[in-house]
């Protein structure tokens, strides 16, 4: 009685769509183009904007931008609300269609998607105007920081493991092993990913036999438990800290949660996303896909996360320090007329050590407070380690 001929592929693809998204933002059908750019993702190559998102009453929510992509450099925050995309409402709209419109036609369509985004703190609605590139994630970057190791893992894909343990004996050979004292681990911004690579990351800081996450289904049946193989590959009975925000997703959080709850880490940042369920992939016989909610994610303790997240052991939000000089009021013992000279103050060397020192410090603090305030609490720990051992 329709009054228009109907595409009866697409109208049973748009009705099972629409049936899987009643259930949860994470449950939808993927056509047979979309189920081989899910199966890219999870490669670490894709094309679009780099933007990871989910739906949230009716609207679309930036989970994070992935570093480096064309929404990071544009602006786009995790947080922000995707109010219109090339000028249509996403009201209403799925959350595949979305994902479909930012991506463009195909893997080489390199077009200008134009957004409008609501963010908390505005009055108005933000525009941003941005092309379409090829998204090639590198998800571990690794460096030194003084005598601490310092990686970023941006998403949980295949090589992630593999390049964490590369990147970790490279930073670890340039300080030389003797001489590190502790491991900050940024997951900040991680939308998560593959479950097996975030065990992987797991083991590596853990005793063997300890408990990772457990998968539990309908009316609360254990489904899989993951317990680590190894014992502590990497920093051994070093300190660790471990960064997370409002951005750190699914993986992330299952990383943050076993280190937190079999006491291997202090973390650090603000209260994670709180995606703590398990999704499926189907595939069909007509080339696409279902992915469906099937399970909840359980830290060591036992404990959900979804809708919840991870609470950091000290919550730390962005910030800068801004110096008061209190030399104007204060007055100190050097201050005062024929005091006893410290023969170490007038070394060149002292002078020069506490220079650079304070010099990189405020330069941390400016550019990142949240792994300033990490860096400080390892080497507090180092110190306390070392004089303990001394007495």
């Amino acid at each position: 009685a329709y009054v228009e001929d109907v595409d009866e592929d697409k109208f049973f693809e748009a009705s099972l769509n629409g049936m899987l998204t009643s259930l949860d933002p994470h449950s939808a059908y993927f056509s047979k183009e979309e189920y081989e750019q899910l199966v890219n993702d999870t490669q670490g190559e894709f094309s679009g904007l780099g933007i990871e998102v989910t739906a949230e009453n009716s609207f679309i929510k930036v989970i994070t931008p992935i570093d480096d992509s064309p929404a990071y450099k544009a602006g786009i925050k995790a947080g922000d609300y995707i109010n219109t995309i090339n000028d249509k409402a996403v009201m209403n709209m799925t959350l595949s269609e979305a994902v479909k419109m930012m991506r463009g036609k195909n893997s080489k369509d390199r077009g200008i998607v134009k957004l409008t985004i609501l963010r908390t703190g505005e009055k108005e609605p933000l525009e941003f105007k941005i092309k379409r590139d090829l998204i090639k994630t590198d998800p571990v970057k690794a460096r030194a920081e003084g005598d601490i190791i310092y990686i970023r893992i941006s998403s949980f894909t295949t090589p992630t493991y593999v390049n964490m343990i590369k990147e970790f004996n490279r930073v670890e050979n340039e300080i030389g092993k003797e001489n590190v004292k502790g491991l900050v681990l940024d997951l900040r911004n991680n939308p998560g990913g593959l479950l097996d690579a975030s065990v992987f990351v797991s083991d590596a800081f853990l005793d063997k036999g300890k408990k990772i996450v457990s998968i539990k289904g309908k009316n609360g049946t254990l489904m899989k438990e993951y317990k680590s193989l190894n014992d502590q590959d990497l920093i051994p009975n070093l300190p660790m800290v471990v960064l997370i925000n409002e951005g750190s997703a699914s993986a992330s959080e299952i990383v943050a949660g076993v280190l937190q709850d079999n006491g291997r880490a202090i973390i650090v940042g603000n209260q994670s996303f709180g995606k703590g369920s398990v999704q499926s992939v189907i595939p069909l016989n007509n080339g696409g896909g279902i992915k469906l909610t099937i399970a909840k994610y359980y830290t060591p303790n036992d404990i959900s996360i979804q809708a919840e997240g991870i609470k950091p052991d000290i919550e730390v939000g962005l910030a800068k320090i801004e110096e008061i000089d209190t030399s104007k009021w204060i007055v100190k013992e050097n201050d005062l007329k024929g005091h006893l000279e410290n023969d170490d103050e007038n070394d060149i060397v002292h002078k020069e050590m506490k220079k650079q020192l304070k010099t990189k410090n405020e330069s941390m603090y400016n550019k990142d407070y949240q792994l300033a305030r990490a860096l400080d609490l390892l080497l507090g720990i180092s110190f306390y380690n070392q004089n303990n051992k001394a007495e």
